[in-house]
């Protein structure tokens, strides 16, 4: 599909009037979450590269014209004004993998006015859905507390598309593996993978289940335990590796039932075996949540593969996320509607030591010690460097997570820490709504 057909259908009815208004000075977007969902305590800034790829490809062709005429139902000769449109503008913005809180702005876009309008679907789109994935994989990171997560959701994910963003935010905050192996091409990963309940049934028992996929993978393998008997399993499991002389890194997988207690009698069973190197690996419906309660139980277990509840962010699967017009033609906008009031101006977010940040506006000068968090990613349509490795990303996120307060790190009833306003932008702030007071309000 054409990247300018990724839109809504009122960007394009807006973009049209710009033209025909002769409206098409420099204007900034910013994109923002007004506030954390429900036990965050901070999100991970994800789904720049994307974002940056778009634009760097975005133009209105002929058959988009005609695509949008065709939807319109108007003759395509209407909609000639944007054919053509590229974006060469600029995107100042969060790097990927840096923490970042509620009310910031995670990206500004200033380019001319149309161009800045027809690409928001699509940036909002990524910006949110990434940030949201990010931030609900970096919880289970937290929570496993040193111990190996890998990612199972692609055959849950909500689109293939979803599930190949879901395996490379994985790793960008510290996923080991992925059991999606398009991703693992694509993105450079290590693949991960057991088997299936299915593989077991299809033999006369699980001996000779594991005996045959021992022969078929002579590398480290990991035999699925847990079809009709866990305990039984794991019996059949630790004389089937012991017969083999298991090569570093076998493990056997738990699907099922009391996770904590049977990873007890399963290490306890491997260790009486003489096979105190084979793993434990857990699944079946695991987050953060289950994942710190079988952390905290003592379970001996040594792999997290997390699947659906991480990859669709089953209890935060939205973020409340905005790009709103901050200025146009060096003029400072803003929205005054119920609770949803918008900041005026082009903005940057100063972080001080302990991630106390400070929403400000873009040319404040930062102050010895803190640094700014927005940067140019992209000028005059280009971007300013080449795609980075994911290892960049992730050194990012570690090195902001290890200095994010512990009571925006918590699993349960995180605090994130309070975000203020710089006071050059807040007496902006004042000026722009005493103008629309005076000058709109005043007139109705």
């Amino acid at each position: 599909m054409s990247r300018a057909l990724t839109t809504d259908l009122y960007e394009v009815t807006m973009a049209l009037s710009y033209v025909h208004e002769g409206m098409t000075a420099p204007a900034t977007f910013s994109l923002f979450v007004r506030d954390l969902p429900r036990e965050r305590g901070f999100l991970v800034a994800a789904g720049l590269d994307s974002v940056l790829e778009y634009l760097s490809e975005f133009r209105v062709r002929p058959e988009d014209v005609s695509a949008f005429a065709d939807l319109l139902h108007r003759p395509r000769g209407d909609l000639t004004p944007l054919q053509g449109t590229g974006f060469d503008g600029e995107v100042r913005a969060v790097p990927e993998g840096r923490i970042a809180f509620g009310g910031e702005p995670l990206l500004e876009v200033t380019a001319p006015l149309p161009q800045a309008q027809l690409v928001e679907s699509y940036v909002l789109n990524q910006i949110s859905h990434q940030t949201a994935i990010a931030s609900k994989a970096a919880r289970c990171v937290l929570a496993a507390d040193g111990r190996s997560v890998v990612d199972f959701s692609l055959r849950r994910s909500q689109g293939i598309e979803a599930a190949m963003k879901a395996a490379r935010l994985g790793a960008m905050v510290g996923f080991t593996a992925t059991s999606n192996v398009a991703a693992a091409h694509k993105y450079g990963l290590t693949a991960t993978g057991t088997m299936a309940h299915s593989y077991v049934e299809a033999f006369r028992d699980e001996e000779s289940a594991f005996h045959a996929f021992a022969a078929t993978h002579p590398g480290p393998v990991t035999f699925l335990v847990d079809t009709y008997d866990t305990v039984a399993g794991t019996v059949t499991a630790a004389r089937v590796l012991k017969e083999l002389g298991p090569p570093p890194g076998c493990a056997i997988r738990l699907d099922s039932g009391d996770l904590a207690a049977l990873a007890v009698i399963t290490r306890r069973v491997l260790d009486e075996s003489g096979l105190p190197d084979v793993r434990i690996v857990a699944s079946g419906g695991l987050d953060e949540y289950r994942i710190e309660e079988l952390v905290r139980a003592g379970a001996p277990i040594d792999t997290y593969a997390v699947g659906t509840r991480v990859g669709v962010s089953a209890d935060a699967p939205y973020l409340d996320s905005a790009y709103k017009l901050v200025a146009y033609d060096g003029r400072p906008v803003m929205k005054l509607s119920t609770a949803k009031v918008t900041a005026p101006g082009p903005k940057q977010v100063i972080r001080h030591p302990g991630c106390a940040d400070v929403i400000a506006l873009r040319d404040e000068e930062v102050p010895p010690g803190a640094e700014p968090l927005l940067v140019t990613v992209m000028s005059h349509g280009r971007r300013t460097s080449k795609p980075e490795p994911l290892a960049w990303a992730h050194a990012r996120f570690t090195a902001d997570l290890a200095a994010l307060p512990h009571n925006a790190r918590r699993i349960h009833g995180p605090v994130a820490p309070r975000v203020t306003r710089s006071p050059a932008l807040e007496e902006l702030t004042r000026r722009v709504r005493r103008r629309i007071e005076d000058d709109v309000l005043a007139t109705t």
